[in-house]
């Protein structure tokens, strides 16, 4: 599913036009962004949490060449599912 029938879908469930569900799925997205540069941790009970997580530098390795490569320390976006969405998937 790509966001147009994400928005498509919302619109479908919820009532709201596609125009009206894009600006709510947009906004949503805005607002997860801004927390996770912020630092902050997004907790949807029951679907997941959305967090920033630290990777350590390392050394990595070119694989046509096999030179060794530096990779520097780095923060990364990470989703974690919650209980609810792990039993329904399953």
């Amino acid at each position: 599913m790509n966001k147009t029938e994400l928005i498509a879908r919302i619109a479908e469930v919820s009532g709201l036009t596609k125009k009206d569900s894009e600006t709510a799925l947009n906004a949503t997205l805005a607002a997860v962004q801004e927390s996770l540069v912020a630092g902050e941790k997004v907790v949807l009970t029951g679907f997941g949490t959305f967090e920033v997580r630290n990777r350590k530098a390392r050394v990595g390795h070119n694989p046509r060449t096999n030179e060794k490569i530096h990779i520097p320390a780095q923060k990364s976006p990470a989703f974690k599912a919650g209980k609810v969405l792990k039993e329904a998937v399953r």
